[in-house]
């Protein structure tokens, strides 16, 4: 295992699956709350093996998934783009520089862009978020060595960045809207193929400027559960001494009946943090062809230690069963959008 170093490997790498997650919690002038997610994957298809894409005839593809919530009027706008092409100076910066588009949109591209452009500043667009992120911490290195050991055959190199301090525009309705708020950044990269996993997993910043980020990956009694949190003045500490369960709360999903939870209590005893996260939203639901997860913020409150806390998270609910029905007709539409955008490719 190599050790992490950076502004290199923020860049592409030559694994079977590797994605750039952005997620945050944001507010415009008059107060009203938003939530976005901004996430590209990079795969190697005979690797990775999804079943609904399998008979592409290409050996690697990028694709994102998006998300905007207006929270205060219980908004849920969701993009899926099952292939995206990338600009020729794509990875090729010293710093990372991402511009890709969905080239089956009709009367130009929408370019989108993920980019380092200094030191500690970032910049992503898409449909629904043009934002600038600064980044107040070094990167928390999940695991303590960016490095994290689920199971046999399951290993990721994966860092985070906790605690950016973000404002730009949001668009909503054609209406670009000004806002200011708090981003969270993950990158992983690994060779595994992801396809029947599932996992728990909770971006968490707290008021008091500490973060933490953890997960449950497995069922049942075969699981791996890991804590990391990074403090005010950037120290980190690393524990798999937490305890994930959910409350009463749930949400079934009138599209793929997936029930998913709405609450959850996590306790890491060792960091003596207690605390309860609530969904601000039911229904925030991705679903890629087969696959389908539960995406979204959540209000934070509770102890670490004999002090309150208070702040907001994200979870990610992977591998939750479902009723996705017509399978044929989900593997042929979306082979026929990837082969469109791959035969647009070839002729340029």
């Amino acid at each position: 295992m190599k050790e992490l170093s950076f502004p290199g490997d923020e860049l592409i790498h030559n694994h079977s699956i590797e994605w750039w997650y952005w997620n945050g919690h944001l507010q415009d002038r008059q107060g009203r709350k938003y939530s976005y997610m901004n996430c590209l994957f990079h795969a190697k298809l005979k690797e990775v093996q999804f079943p609904f894409i399998r008979s592409v005839p290409v050996d690697k593809i990028f694709f994102s998934h998006s998300l905007l919530s207006d929270i205060s009027r219980k908004k849920f706008i969701a993009h899926v783009d099952f292939i995206n092409l990338m600009s020729r100076d794509s990875f090729r910066r010293p710093l990372l520089f991402i511009n890709y588009a969905n080239p089956i949109l009709v009367d130009g591209f929408l370019n989108k862009v993920m980019e380092r452009t200094d030191q500690q500043t970032y910049h992503i667009k898409n449909e629904n978020v043009d934002l600038q992120l600064v980044s107040t911490k070094k990167p928390l290195l999940t695991g303590g060595q960016g490095y994290v050991r689920l199971m046999p055959g399951r290993s990721s190199f994966y860092y985070s960045l906790t605690n950016l301090r973000t404002s730009g525009f949001i668009t909503v309705k054609n209406n670009r809207i000004p806002v200011t708020g708090q981003s969270w950044m993950d990158h992983q990269w690994a060779n595994v193929k992801y396809i029947k996993d599932r996992w728990t997993w909770f971006s968490v910043q707290l008021e008091n400027n500490i973060e933490l980020v953890c997960y449950e990956y497995g069922h049942s009694s075969n699981t791996v559960k890991q804590a990391s949190i990074i403090l005010q003045n950037g120290r980190q500490f690393h524990t798999k001494d937490i305890h994930i369960s959910s409350g009463n709360n749930k949400w079934t999903s009138p599209k793929t009946k997936a029930e998913y939870p709405l609450e959850w209590f996590v306790e890491i005893p060792e960091y003596k943090i207690k605390i309860r996260l609530c969904a601000n939203l039911s229904r925030q639901e991705m679903v890629y062809g087969t696959i389908n997860y539960w995406e979204g913020s959540l209000t934070v409150s509770g102890n670490m230690g004999n002090k309150r806390v208070t702040g907001h998270a994200f979870a990610e609910l992977v591998g939750y069963p479902a009723e996705i029905s017509n399978y044929k007709f989900i593997k042929s539409s979306i082979t026929d959008i990837i082969r469109k955008g791959w035969d647009i490719v070839k002729r340029r």
